[in-house]
């Protein structure tokens, strides 16, 4: 049965199977979810159920289910980006593509990984398929942030949206899939929901531990503190936003019971855009630091 291996988001499960079954196949799809939580796998078990030429799909032993299942399938294609962006020429070579028939299926299939990543010119480029595509094209767009593309695209695509997945979901894929043994509740918490934010946490434990702690008890440290434990916490530019999106958590928390938490979640948001637009890092948290501060025992 399609999809019996992979864990959460039931609902589309069955959505997808009763759109084989009907043989009701959309020509674009636009799969909406935060990242981390299956959307690659869905997408992929949704191609191969698309391409399979026997009779019940996925069958797992026609030409087309053996080659996809060997990455040999000629009618399936994924496409990544190069670093930061999937850029024109990429789509330009998709799209010249697109219009070759299919070899082994009746159909064929186009995946967009972090489609959110492709140029505006990329995005535009696409849009003539996306209007007039073949009859025997399924394009799929992976994204994490619908609101990153043209209108034009986003509304020529059926929009599948993904849930995130609860602890219990998450605990059973880092167990059976990777091994993973006693995940804390701390590593779930802050993963919400995320398989590859889990994984990465894990070995980070001690690290959030320390953060807890301190965000959590600002009235009992002195700014000299504060300053002091910025070396061990912010080590890592790269690791800086998710790291004051854990923080807002521990103010959102924190709300209920000293409302000047509020304000610390926007210094943590004006702080996020500091980051992102400066190359001042090390000013950037100095700021954050002391404004939290004063913001809580000022």
């Amino acid at each position: 049965m399609m999809f019996e291996n992979i864990i959460g988001n039931e609902n589309n499960k069955k959505l997808f199977q009763d759109i084989i079954k009907e043989n009701k196949i959309a020509n674009a799809y636009m799969f909406i979810g935060r990242e981390s939580i299956g959307k690659m796998l869905f997408a992929m078990e949704f191609a191969k159920a698309i391409l399979c030429i026997g009779q019940e799909k996925p069958c797992n032993t026609c030409k087309s289910c053996i080659e996809f299942d060997s990455s040999n399938n000629p009618d399936f294609f994924t496409i990544n980006p190069e670093g930061n962006a999937i850029k024109i020429d990429t789509i330009r070579e998709v799209v010249k593509k697109v219009y070759e028939k299919p070899i082994v299926s009746k159909r064929k299939v186009y995946i967009i990984n972090d489609s959110n990543l492709m140029t505006k010119e990329a995005q535009n480029s696409l849009l003539k398929t996306l209007e007039e595509p073949p009859e025997y094209v399924t394009i799929i767009l992976i994204t994490t942030d619908d609101n990153l593309f043209l209108p034009t695209v986003k509304s020529r695509c059926t929009k599948i949206l993904f849930n995130k997945l609860n602890n219990d979901q998450l605990l059973k894929i880092l167990e059976n899939k990777f091994n993973c043994k006693g995940v804390s509740d701390l590593t779930l918490k802050i993963a919400d929901g995320s398989i590859k934010k889990a994984l990465i946490l894990k070995d980070k434990e001690k690290d959030y531990k320390l953060i807890d702690n301190l965000f959590s008890n600002i009235e009992k440290f002195d700014i000299i503190d504060m300053l002091e434990k910025k070396e061990d916490i912010f080590v890592d530019k790269e690791e800086a936003i998710e790291i004051l999106e854990y923080i807002n958590l521990i103010f959102f928390n924190k709300v209920k019971t000293n409302t000047k938490y509020i304000n610390c979640m926007e210094i943590v948001e004006d702080t996020k855009n500091r980051i992102k637009k400066s190359n001042n890092f090390d000013m950037a948290i100095d700021h954050f630091m002391i404004t939290v501060w004063e913001e809580i025992n000022g």
